[in-house]
């Protein structure tokens, strides 16, 4: 006689086997699931859209009452302006198609500059000796740089906004600079593994992770006078 494991299929304990292993896959935790951008950003957009485009309507819908016209229309500008910006969000976090051959870093400076809608008022530029010839051949860089001045300029409410560039060390560092962020929940956003429901937060969550995709890393600090400094810095190949 041999002392094995009885495998006929009838038996009942081979039946209990089966059905605790058949529970166990049935029911098992699934993993986190991994939302793209291009999904992360459509699910934002749906969500955020919603308020503003109903108060277009309403304050569209009440035009002819004169003597509400003022505050209507000043109503629908703002609206306007909110739907500019989430656009721009957009365009930079889902990812235009990307531009092909290499371009030079004071190039990408000024399309991000353009394409975040950032006064030139408001802001000032410093790019190092060697830096605005710094050679860019991802795309994705100034995803990242349009995503960081537009987040500037939607909450920034016109404070003013420095952006740096430096190259040393084998790093390019892009540092933006801004009076009066709330640090501690810029920071939380940059933490987040996922992606938020709405557009609050959402090119953040797309520095985060394309800096990474780039070999990059993220760094920030707090000056004395209180200005709240996020460094990109990428790696100079």
């Amino acid at each position: 006689m041999t002392l094995a494991a009885d495998t006929r299929t009838g038996s009942f304990p081979h039946l209990v086997t089966e059905v605790v292993r058949t529970l166990r896959t049935r029911f098992r935790p699934s993993a986190p699931e991994q939302v793209s951008t291009g999904d992360a950003l459509v699910r934002a957009m749906c969500h955020d859209m919603r308020s503003p485009l109903a108060a277009l309507e309403s304050a569209l819908a009440r035009l002819d009452d004169d003597t509400a016209g003022s505050e209507l229309l000043e109503l629908a500008r703002a609206q306007t302006r909110h739907l500019a910006s989430m656009l721009r969000t957009a365009d930079a976090t889902g990812g235009a198609p990307g531009r092909r051959g290499t371009r030079r870093l004071v190039d990408v400076v000024r399309a991000s500059v353009d394409a975040s809608g950032l006064p030139a008022h408001q802001l000032a530029v410093r790019l190092g000796e060697d830096a605005a010839d710094v050679g860019v051949a991802d795309a994705r860089v100034q995803r990242v740089l349009t995503n960081l001045l537009e987040n500037a300029h939607r909450h920034g409410e016109g404070r003013p906004v420095r952006l740096d560039a430096d190259r040393r060390d084998g790093w390019v560092r892009l540092a933006v600079t801004q009076a009066g962020v709330p640090a501690e929940a810029v920071v939380s956003r940059l933490s987040q593994e996922t992606p938020p429901v709405d557009l609050d937060g959402l090119g953040l969550w797309s520095v985060r992770r394309q800096t990474r995709e780039l070999g990059g890393r993220l760094l920030w600090s707090q000056g004395a006078d209180g200005a709240f400094t996020l460094v990109v810095a990428l790696p100079d190949r």
